[in-house]
């Protein structure tokens, strides 16, 4: 009777690399991942820096924003002017002041639209610029306290993995300045 040896090299081969996995296992186990997280909403409605560019579009556009509400509101009140006085005027006056009105309405919304554009590309610089500090200290953090990996905007996040009061106060005490 001959026994087969082929089934049973490699049954041992699993067996052999089943154990090395398994002798695997405690050693990784034993090596921690340290795990951060950021909530990026957070450091850029909290964090100084972020504060500091949002008042500073606001001191920058603030003028022209009020300029467009005044504007808007006495167009308003132009047309109702012209609402109540429609009745008793002459065929040409009323087409005259009707056509006013439109290229006004047609002018106030083109500013509206230059001013949000330009206040959309100012906000995306600042940020951009509040965005990289931030990007900064998260690395710096990663470094010094030798994290494994930083996520920034995960689904769920516990309370014990979170940083993000950690980069605020180093951006507020001006981390990874310009």
């Amino acid at each position: 009777m001959t026994f087969p040896l082929r089934p049973l090299l490699r049954s041992t081969a699993a067996a052999l690399v089943l154990a090395c996995g398994v002798a695997a296992v405690p050693a990784v186990a034993a090596q921690e991942l340290k795990i951060g997280y950021v909530n990026s909403d957070r450091v850029l409605r909290d964090a100084a820096p972020a504060k500091a560019a949002q008042a500073k579009l606001e001191a920058e556009f603030g003028k022209r924003d009020k300029d467009l509400n005044d504007a808007a509101l006495r167009l308003k009140a132009a047309a109702e002017r012209f609402e109540k006085e429609q009745p008793t005027l002459a065929e040409s006056e009323r087409s005259r002041r009707q056509r006013e009105l439109v290229e006004q309405e047609r002018d106030l919304q083109r500013k509206r639209r230059e001013f949000q554009e330009d206040l959309t590309q100012r906000k995306n610089e600042e940020l951009s610029t509040v965005v990289e500090r931030a990007n900064r200290v998260i690395k710096q953090i990663w470094e010094q306290e030798k994290y494994d990996l930083i996520l920034q905007d995960a689904v769920f996040a516990s309370a014990r993995v979170d940083i993000t009061d950690k980069v605020i106060r180093a951006l507020n005490s001006g981390g990874a300045a310009k």
